[in-house]
């Protein structure tokens, strides 16, 4: 026996309700601690740990955090900006490179290449931590030598954006995928008309691999933008830090762990300004990311 229509609607409406009121649940979840840290980051420092949402008295600890004595945050938020932009550029552009070659040229041995290159992605990053360190300690030993040369060692930014330039083997794989998407009778029209190689990429591939190349983008700089182990395994000198970096040293002296109670307004009015950059950027670009994500794995 059917069910009636009216009995079927109703099921599909409480359906379309039940998951509306999950969605919303898990949403609040994964919200509430960023709303907790905007209002913490305008509270005074007796009320940063109270429940209360709205601070019952308005504090401005951002001229706390930009006033701090031997702190320049507003060079370590320009620090960090400086790597992740030249990181991001130059792994997005690299890989690009390389997972055009890998869809669309034939050689002898792709498959397996490819496969080597796929491969690297099982290593644990703490597997190369060492080596990496240690060329990066003698290509600044090498560069102190030679006066001519600049000084590319420990305690100087390169070893954080330098390798980027290398490619990266997931961001080549997403590419890739990307890549093989896009009718090959495009290339072949190209190539009949007369275009190079380079000039595929360059006004094809590109183009149409947009939301790809956002989403490779947005990926690296974030990275780079949170990350704490690089700056602190190769940075020295202060001037140099990363906003992380710098948000850790300000936690050494100002949190539990430097005596007293902790002055912990100031410590999240920081992390709001880590944190707050990346959000705006994932807000302005989240429709190529989603695009970037939903097909990343077509194949034509």
């Amino acid at each position: 026996m059917r069910e009636p229509p009216r009995a079927r609607s109703a099921a599909g409406g409480a359906k379309k309700v039940f998951w509306i009121a999950l969605l919303a649940g898990l949403s609040v979840l994964f919200l509430y601690p960023f709303v907790w840290l905007i209002s913490a980051s305008f509270k005074p420092q007796d009320e940063v740990f109270d429940n209360r949402l709205i601070p019952r008295t308005f504090s401005w600890n951002f001229d706390e955090v930009f006033g701090l004595p031997d702190a320049p945050v507003l060079s370590w938020l320009l620090n960090s900006l400086w790597i992740g932009t030249l990181a991001a550029l130059g792994v997005t552009f690299v890989s690009a490179l390389v997972a055009f070659a890998f869809a669309y040229f034939r050689f002898p041995g792709r498959n397996l290449l490819f496969a080597l290159l796929l491969a690297t992605m099982m290593l644990p990053p703490q597997v190369t931590l060492i080596p990496t360190y240690l060329i990066w300690n003698e290509l600044g030993k090498f560069t102190t030598e030679h006066a001519w040369l600049p000084h590319i060692g420990v305690n100087t930014q390169y070893p954080l954006w330098v390798p980027n330039f290398f490619g990266s083997a997931f961001y080549i794989f997403l590419q890739r995928q990307f890549f093989l998407g896009i009718p090959r009778e495009l290339f072949e029209a190209a190539r009949m008309d007369g275009d190079s190689y380079f000039s595929m990429f360059r006004r094809i591939a590109l183009p149409l691999a947009k939301p790809a190349l956002i989403v490779t983008f947005i990926f690296e700089i974030q990275a780079k933008w949170f990350d704490l182990m690089s700056p602190l395994i190769y940075l020295r000198d202060q001037a140099l830090f990363t906003l992380p970096l710098g948000i850790k040293t300000i936690l050494d002296r100002f949190g539990t762990g430097g005596g007293g109670e902790g002055e912990w307004q100031i410590i999240v009015a920081a992390t709001l300004i880590l944190t707050l950059p990346m959000v705006v950027i994932f807000a302005i670009f989240q429709r190529y990311f989603i695009e970037g994500i939903a097909t990343q794995g077509r194949k034509g």
